[in-house]
């Protein structure tokens, strides 16, 4: 007898199916790892644009007088800093400094949020939420599948989006707005995860195949290209972000996966501050830690990185990048100084290839530096 769960499916699936797309299964969603190539879909994202279906992402709604000081409570970051229309990226700590996940919280208005949560983590969020909401004038709504969710990125995504939604182009980088489209109530954000400039639709499940459709047709004039996770990958990768599950998790903290700027230890208490601030004072004993092949190599997770024969740690997150023309990865290291230049090595298929420490990003888009 099978105890195995059934895998999960977006309203764009048979779109998805339509266009050609290679199904995978990622953390119980069935969706697209690529379309025609990583590369082609890798290269239109960083030229034109690219239409990623992200509808597995949750999103839970916090409303109340008790809004604001719930997430001060369960974010490290300073939700207080964002007001109505203004977005920012964050990370839940728990009790022992560890990350429950990461998100995007928007302010809709006063008193009223909403958070973007990983799709494997969002029952967890949720659970979480719950607990620390207790006693506090906040009401939680878990409306993740209410909606999907469509990542337009690339340096033409405004351009696109302008046909769409001409309002939205005026939202600045972490932007957020409430608006209607085909006559339901919708959101768009503009965030972004694969270091370009992006806007995302939140939008019903009644609508978003339309939506999808909407922006593939009118889309055509600017090179837009349906992309799927295997291109999402490599770009968040070369923009330095992390994914939970893989680059973060409970177990290691926002210092460690060296994104100490998200934690704002002035701001009042918070879940996890006592943990952090130690860290803070003391230092850390492991990094994540950005690595680049010196020669030709495909990195994998899990990969063992040496210092001069020793094994220092493993890679979390590792691809070829096709930006920089070579293997790129991320690993927590348990030599958490090492300089920029550092030469290591990269244990792949038995053999150590050469390799350096780097700088993350790997990749800064100059489409971002002009302020997009």
């Amino acid at each position: 007898m099978s105890t195995s769960t059934a895998a999960r499916r977006t309203a764009l699936y048979e779109s998805h199916k339509r266009l050609g797309g290679k199904i995978v299964d990622f953390h119980g969603w069935e969706l697209p790892v690529q379309y025609e190539s990583i590369i082609k879909e890798h290269e239109a994202t960083r030229n034109r644009i690219g239409l990623f279906d992200v509808s597995h992402m949750g999103q839970v709604f916090a409303t109340g007088p008790d809004a604001l000081p719930f997430l001060q409570k369960v974010n490290e970051n300073d939700i207080s800093k964002i007001g109505p229309g203004k977005a920012i990226y964050s990370h839940l700590g728990n009790e022992k400094g560890g990350v429950v996940d990461d998100v995007i919280v928007s302010c809709l208005a006063k008193d009223r949020y909403l958070i973007v949560v990983n799709a494997a983590t969002a029952d967890k969020d949720f659970a979480w939420f719950q607990k620390n909401a207790q006693g506090l004038r906040v009401t939680l709504e878990n409306k993740s599948d209410h909606y999907g969710m469509i990542a337009v990125q690339g340096p033409k995504a405004a351009e696109l989006v302008a046909l769409l939604a001409p309002k939205a182009v005026e939202l600045p980088r972490f932007g957020a707005m409430e608006l209607e489209l085909h006559g339901q109530p919708s959101f768009i954000t503009r965030t972004g995860y694969t270091g370009e400039d992006g806007v995302e639709f939140i939008v019903p499940n009644e609508i978003v195949v339309r939506v999808w459709e909407d922006l593939l047709a009118q889309g055509q004039s600017y090179g837009v290209a349906p992309c799927g996770l295997g291109a999402r990958d490599v770009l968040r990768l070369e923009a330095g972000y992390l994914l939970y599950g893989q680059d973060l998790d409970d177990e290691h903290s926002t210092y460690e996966a060296n994104y100490g700027w998200v934690v704002k230890l002035d701001k009042g208490d918070f879940i996890g501050k006592s943990v952090l601030a130690k860290q803070k004072t003391e230092g850390i004993t492991r990094k994540l830690t950005g690595i680049k092949l010196l020669e030709r190599g495909v990195p994998r997770a899990a990969a063992p990185v040496l210092l001069d024969g020793k094994e220092i740690g493993k890679l979390c997150s590792a691809t070829y990048s096709p930006t920089l023309q070579a293997g790129i990865g991320t690993g927590y290291l348990d030599q958490p100084n090492l300089a920029p230049g550092t030469k290591v090595a990269v244990t792949l298929h038995g053999r150590e290839v050469p390799a350096e420490v780097v700088k993350t990003p790997f990749y800064v888009s100059p489409n971002l530096k002009k302020g997009a």
